[in-house]
């Protein structure tokens, strides 16, 4: 009976020793115990501590015992009188896995891709707990629990802690070593001990949501707006909200695809009760290129938490200011625009015979927004862009007519159209008032003549008719989705040409596309065009576009949208003309943005965007740079070139705090070069960059 005992006993002493080893010791040698966050590790539980802002601490007690759920507490408020928010929360991560072309078109550049027709399966990103360590980055607190594995992905839990915020993130960093994948992911936090008390949203018509949490109930797919959802548990509430404009994937329209979840046993693949934020395989069922997942890119599937020792109203409220409640603030000296819009008013409601409301949703939404000039892009294979000549005149009238009728003292919407005629791929042309033109020209046609009813007409025939116009009228033009899309080969293949060397020719546009959850930064593509062209000596502009064709009150228009704040003080009237407008776009003189990053001032020796500065002899050049934020920023980077390469210089942020605003002043050298210009980057990557800055040769 005694031998039995013993070996009993050992037995059990050797299971519990396995167990612990699991992690027996936490590596902080990259820590820091100086930065007011507390990291103390016993009996398995890894216990955080950390300044929260207004007085409050967050706590994050992390359980390394095999089996265990990961989030033993969450914590928060006054030192020593902290509320319980949760217990026992095991992060799920949902990892989806297809086949990207790499070969039809351009390369990870692809848009026209149908990832979800091929074939493809989702898989659980399971959790080891083998291995912890915590480092401190800036303001930041880093825990890294080794290791992940989702079929081909492997990798590490990464929970980023944020000093003066009660936010955290959880990242699933993984990656592969297989080339032409393309990813999704849906994830969240199951709640192991039935703790939560009810679930919140915000709904589509923007009324605060309840019910009961219910452990029995299967999961439901919600739309929402601000991406968020929330769950209430003893003293407090959590809520989980993705970044928002990485965590979605590039489509034509914003419609809103229920991104959160809640309840048991979701997509039947997670064991439990949780809350998270998801993806439609399918998308908008049109293009749905997924993201890219390139052969040893860190991929980071990643959601954030925020801690509120108060109620859901409160918690929501603190999510919505990262986004300014999903608008674009106002800035003294500036006025927003957004571009590319196909929202065929005129074809499907004016000439559709259809009631024509007072104000339009679309209005609606805009000035929602906070945007101040939208330029549209109508008539998109809707239309008669090449005649006949009366019906087109007719349609462009109305599309006139109504631009003026619903622009204010608050909106100026400006007609506008993506014509892709003439010059080669797809591109996009604004005047600064209306014009009259037909998209053909036959033979004896003259290239201009007056008509009773429009007065001066323009007939199109070729690239040299649509310069000569641009010309004659002040136009603009420039590429759509450069090097992507209808403009795979655009610009690279008309960079020689007159119309495209001419100042009339902008020069392109920027849209977070492809995708890629691996970089810090949003829109890798049309930035490395920017460079190009600087480095082609050629004095280009980027504007951003939106690129999408339904706008209503439901969608999920704020994380597809970006502007330019262009650099005015007033806003041009309607019927005045927009030369104003064109006159900020082709000069420079604005920077772009999605919202959560602003450079509300920026000069390179005294000079502003779009203009020549001069270089003493050291080569060094003194830069001033005000930046505005809700994330904590990452980095900012002064990116130039000397007609060949590129060059760049990262200022490391990661000290910073939610919320800020800091006029950075420093030297950069940029002896040889013949440009630079200026990005900002938060740890959500949303951004901000300027346009360029021409240096004397």
């Amino acid at each position: 009976m005694c031998k039995r005992l013993i070996v009993v006993v050992l037995v059990y002493l050797c299971n519990a020793n396995f167990a612990s080893a699991q992690v027996s010791q936490v590596n902080t040698q990259k820590f820091d115990r100086k930065s007011g966050v507390t990291a103390t590790y016993s009996q398995s539980i890894l216990k955080i501590t950390w300044p929260a802002g207004n007085n409050n601490y967050g706590q994050v007690d992390l359980n390394m015992e095999k089996g265990k759920p990961l989030f033993s507490r969450l914590l928060m408020g006054a030192a020593k009188k902290a509320k319980l928010i949760s217990t026992d929360l095991d992060p799920a991560f949902l990892l989806t896995i297809g086949k990207r072309d790499l070969i039809s078109q351009n390369g990870w550049n692809i848009f026209f891709d149908k990832v979800p027709q091929k074939k493809y399966k989702t898989y659980n990103v399971e959790l080891e707990k083998s291995a912890v360590a915590v480092k401190t980055v800036g303001s930041r607190t880093v825990v890294t629990i080794s290791s992940l594995k989702a079929d081909r992905f492997s990798g590490n839990l990464e929970i980023t802690f944020y000093n003066g915020s009660p936010l955290f993130n959880i990242a699933a960093v993984i990656s592969t070593k297989i080339d032409s994948t393309a990813i999704v992911y849906d994830a969240g936090l199951i709640n192991r001990s039935a703790s939560w008390k009810n679930i919140s949203w915000i709904n589509t018509g923007d009324s605060l949501k309840t019910v009961a949490a219910i452990d029995s109930d299967s999961s439901k797919n919600i739309a929402v707006k601000y991406r968020t959802i929330a769950a209430k548990g003893k003293e407090g509430v959590l809520a989980i909200f993705p970044a928002p404009h990485q965590y979605f994937y590039p489509l034509d329209e914003a419609f809103n695809l229920k991104f959160t979840w809640f309840g048991s046993n979701y997509r039947k693949m997670t064991n439990g009760y949780g809350i998270g934020i998801r993806q439609d395989l399918e998308g908008d069922r049109r293009f749905v290129p997924w993201f890219n997942a390139p052969p040893e890119s860190k991929q980071r599937l990643n959601f954030f938490c925020l801690l509120s020792a108060e109620n859901e109203g409160a918690a929501f409220t603190e999510v919505k200011k990262f986004t300014h409640n999903d608008s674009y603030v106002k800035l003294p000296g500036y006025k927003t625009m957004s571009s590319h819009f196909h929202n065929e008013f005129i074809m499907s409601v004016v000439f559709a015979n259809k009631p024509i409301p007072e104000v339009p949703d679309f209005v609606k939404v805009f000035k929602k927004t906070g945007i101040d000039i939208v330029h549209l892009a109508e008539f998109h294979y809707t239309a008669h862009p090449k005649g006949p000549d009366e019906t087109r005149l007719k349609e462009l009238h109305a599309l006139f007519e109504q631009c003026k009728r619903l622009s204010d003292n608050k909106l100026l919407l400006l007609p506008g159209e993506e014509p892709n005629e003439f010059f080669g791929g797809h591109w996009l042309a604004l005047f600064p008032k209306p014009v009259y033109w037909i998209m053909s020209r036959k033979k004896d046609v003259p290239y201009t003549e007056n008509h009773p009813q429009y007065g001066k007409i323009y007939h199109i025939g070729d690239k040299d008719d649509m310069l000569k116009l641009l010309e004659e009228e002040k136009g603009l033009a420039w590429t759509a989705h450069a090097r992507t899309k209808g403009s795979v080969n655009a610009p690279d293949v008309y960079k020689e040409e007159a119309f495209f060397k001419s100042p009339h020719f902008m020069g392109a546009a920027w849209k977070a596309m492809p995708a890629d959850l691996s970089e810090p930064r949003l829109g890798k593509r049309v930035l490395d065009l920017m460079d190009d062209m600087n480095n082609w000596d050629l004095k280009k502009t980027v504007i951003t576009e939106a690129d999408l064709f339904t706008i209503t009150p439901e969608n999920e228009m704020y994380a597809h949208l970006n502007v330019n704040y262009l650099m005015m003080d007033s806003l041009p009237q309607f019927n005045k003309g927009w030369q104003p407008v064109l006159d900020v776009m082709q000069k420079g003189k604005f920077f772009a943005s999605t919202g959560e990053v602003l450079m509300p001032e920026l000069s390179i020796n005294g000079k502003r965007s779009g203009e020549t500065i001069a270089l003493d002899k050291s080569g060094f050049a003194n830069v001033k740079l005000k930046l505005n934020w809700t994330f904590p920023m990452n980095f900012v980077e002064i990116i130039s070139g000397d007609g060949n390469k590129v060059y760049r210089e990262k200022i490391d942020l990661t000290k910073t705090q939610a919320f800020g605003a800091q006029l950075l002043q420093f030297k950069t050298k940029l002896s040889n070069r013949i440009w630079a210009r200026v990005e900002a980057w938060d740890i959500a990557a949303n951004g901000a960059f300027s346009q360029s800055f021409y240096i004397e040769k």
